[in-house]
Parts: structure tokens; C-alpha cells; sequence
């Protein structure tokens, strides 16, 4: 009877797990580390919500390959609740929206009651603005749209955007005055930007154009 090749590397690494076990039969205690609890403060302490909602993000502006050629797109900013808040001691109010995941700042100016929300082009849930945000850590003019589950919740945040630009106005009265031309600058702005719409709202645009396109056809 012929007998299987002895294979001494099997033998050799068998002697080392058991000398692995034989130390470990007294293994050294680890030395517990208590961490003490850091408090994180996001800057919303002092402010109460009057209006929340869940939206999809876009901006409007160049890409980062497309820095300084003036080439500008719709891209899409983050998903998250879109909030109203109230400082609780000045009064003053902005909104505020962070990415739902990593909870990155995405949208936060105050509600300069020159800003007009203009309704996105082929789309009844979704609006447009521009105003100086400060979501990247400097005031920088940006050209936002949100857009909604559905027309409904669409309109009812205009309704709040547009209350709370009212309460800021009041606010503000008697302070410095918000715009030396008495809004005109964001009147143009509202006007170029009432021809914008996102990427995704494409396809509806589309659709209603061929729509018109076929009612205008002479009958055969």
C-alpha cells in the first residue's frame, strides 16, 4: 500500500498555530478608553422652524471643467428638507437646506423680500430664483430651482417663501435699507431667469412643444 508524500510544510505551519494558541490561552487585557461626548452645534441653535419641506436642488452656473469659459448648465445641488427658520432673537429668517445624507450645507440665504420666485419653464412644480448664498462659506450670487413632488407642494411653498419675505420686510424696516434701486436689480435678474428651466424638466418642454406643434397643423 502506497503511502500519500509527507508534506512537511503542513506539519511546519500546523506547529505554529499551535504555538499561536498556547500564547493566547493568556492574552494581555486591553485598557479601556472612555471618550467623553463632544457637543456639535450646527448653527441652528438659536433659530425655530416655521416651514419644511422636502425638494430636489439645482443650480445654475458653470461646472468645474467648465470654469471660466461661461458655459453654464443645470446640475443637480443635492435632495433634502428645504426649512424656513426664525432667529429667535433678531427675527430675521432664511432658508436653509442641507443634503439629506451627508448633511452638507446646499442652500442658505436670507429672504430678501426683493427675491421673486419664477415658475420653472414646462414645469408646475418647481421654482426659480437667484439670490447671495452663502452655502459654500462666501457670498456668491447663485441661481437656484427646487422642485417638488407635486404642484400642490409647489404652490404651498411659495405661499411660505413669499410670508416670510413679508415678516423679513418688516423686520427690516427702519434698518438699513435693502436695495438703493428699489429692487430693479432683481427685477432684471427674475426676468432672464424666467426662461430657465433644469434638465429634467427637458423632457416636458418637449412634449408640450410637439403638442402645439400637431394643433397648429392645417387639417389634411
Amino acid at each position: 500500500m502506497l503511502c500519500p508524500p509527507l508534506n512537511f510544510s503542513v506539519l511546519f505551519l500546523s506547529d505554529k498555530i499551535c504555538s499561536l494558541c498556547h500564547i493566547n490561552k493568556h492574552p494581555i487585557p486591553l485598557k479601556q478608553v472612555k471618550l467623553e461626548e463632544v457637543e456639535v452645534k450646527s448653527g441652528e441653535e438659536d433659530e425655530e422652524v416655521i416651514y419644511d419641506v422636502r425638494a430636489k436642488c439645482f443650480i445654475f452656473g458653470e461646472t468645474l471643467l467648465d470654469k471660466g469659459t461661461g458655459k453654464k448648465t443645470w446640475r443637480e445641488r443635492g435632495i433634502g428638507q428645504a426649512r424656513i427658520l426664525r432667529h429667535r432673537e433678531h427675527s430675521r429668517l432664511r432658508i436653509l437646506m442641507r443634503q439629506e445624507k451627508t448633511m452638507k450645507v446646499i442652500v442658505n440665504h436670507a429672504l430678501d423680500p426683493r427675491i421673486k420666485l419664477e415658475p420653472n419653464a414646462g414645469s408646475d412644480r418647481s421654482w426659480v430664483w437667484s439670490a447671495f448664498d452663502f452655502a459654500e462659506g462666501e457670498l456668491l450670487e447663485t441661481v437656484f430651482a427646487l422642485r417638488f413632488v407635486d404642484s400642490d407642494i409647489a404652490n404651498e411653498f411659495k405661499e411660505a417663501f413669499e410670508k416670510g419675505q413679508k415678516e423679513m420686510e418688516s423686520v427690516l424696516a427702519g434698518e438699513d435699507n435693502p436695495g438703493e434701486d428699489g429692487g430693479a436689480a432683481a427685477d432684471e435678474a427674475a426676468e432672464a431667469l424666467a426662461g430657465l428651466k433644469t434638465g429634467d424638466d427637458k423632457e416636458d418642454g418637449e412634449e408640450a412643444a410637439k403638442a402645439k406643434e400637431e394643433e397648429e397643423k392645417p387639417a389634411e
